[in-house]
């Protein structure tokens, strides 16, 4: 289905908000709506009704009144043209929502507005409090980001399924974009490269460190409720003995399949030339069927692949957020499987 695209509108305004607009405010009729739209008149029509039902909210209300003053602010050259940017089209600032967001997902927490008033405010328990600019709550409303509990002279609300989304990917866009910044900044810079004999200068010799950091090592540094390590160090030697033996078994068959190759038309190679690569694919398999189809997938793609955890959630089809919880499950089966061969081996006969 097309969009429509109403000049003067900010970007974040729904569709079906839109198109109400573009038919109270500027009097289009549905049917030129749809047609422009490519859907059908009756897709409009319920569209508006919904929204028109929604205005008894008085936070929505004062929303939609909002954005049809900036329509009407310059009437002149009305067309279809493209929304205004989130520069200059008033809309409230990322960071601001996010915190509006944050409070609300809170626990018992209401966010309750008079009508009329110019403010809203947050309370959570008794003596948790925070003041809301009536445009921010209106964005927030409109969004569909609160649900309303009770409307009347104080309407309260709280936050809704669509808000703890948005939440949910506001604060993994968030931590990617840090890690991003935390990457690029420890990042080398590309140098060319020269013969032997060019500018050779006797040096000490250094040991480099890794700078690349994988999932395990930064989960490691994140914090749970009481302050304690999301991962512990024991959880993370098992992600990263995975790891090894992944790398491992498949370093084996391409020195065997090579040495095959090269093989070809001389001494033939002895079999069980490669007795370690079996052990180390046996350790991989076995320790794979112990983690199962579900929790296998995550430590495949975060231990052996070295995926982030945003791209093994969309991948694997999961909201977001919640990879690293199921990442510390199964780090953890896999450490109670590495102690039960750790104990077998222990044992005599």
């Amino acid at each position: 289905m097309q969009t429509i695209n109403v000049t003067r509108v900010p970007r974040w305004v729904p569709e079906d908000a839109r198109r109400y607009l573009e038919h109270t405010e500027h009097g289009r009729s549905i049917r030129q709506i749809a047609r422009l739209a490519g859907c059908h008149p009756s897709t409009v029509m319920r569209q508006v009704r919904r929204i028109e039902t929604l205005r008894d909210d008085p936070l929505i209300d004062s929303a939609l009144e909002v954005i049809s003053d900036l329509m009407s602010a310059k009437r002149d050259g009305f067309g279809f043209g493209q929304p205004q940017d989130a520069q200059t089209d008033g809309s409230v600032p990322h960071h601001r929502l996010l915190q509006v967001l944050g409070w609300l997902n809170r626990s018992q927490a209401v966010l309750a507005y008079a009508h009329g008033m110019e403010r809203a405010v947050i309370v959570c328990g008794e003596h948790e409090k925070m003041s809301v600019d009536k445009q921010v709550a209106g964005e927030v409303a409109l969004r569909g980001w609160i649900a309303c509990l009770s409307a009347g002279r104080i309407s309260r609300y709280q936050i809704s399924d669509e808000g703890r989304t948005e939440l949910s990917r506001m604060m993994a866009e968030q931590e990617n974009q840090a890690r991003m910044r935390k990457e690029a900044g420890f990042a080398e810079a590309a140098v060319g490269f020269c013969h032997a004999g060019a500018g050779r200068r006797e040096r000490p010799k250094r040991l480099r460190a890794q700078c690349n950091d994988t999932p395990l090592l930064m989960l490691a540094r994140l914090s749970d409720r009481n302050g304690a390590p999301f991962l512990t160090d024991d959880l993370v030697r098992a992600g990263e003995r995975l790891r090894e033996d992944f790398e491992l078994a498949q370093i084996g068959d391409h020195v065997e399949a090579a040495r095959q190759a090269f093989a070809d038309g001389c001494e033939p190679v002895p079999s069980g030339s490669f007795p370690p690569t079996q052990d180390v694919q046996q350790r991989a398999m076995e320790a794979l069927n112990a983690l199962g189809p579900g929790l296998s997938d995550i430590a495949i793609r975060c231990c052996c692949y070295l995926e982030g955890l945003e791209t093994a959630e969309k991948q694997l089809g999961w909201s977001a957020r919640s990879g690293k919880v199921v990442l510390r499950i199964a780090l953890q089966q896999l450490k109670a499987h590495y102690d039960q061969v750790a104990a077998r081996q222990m044992m005599i006969g």
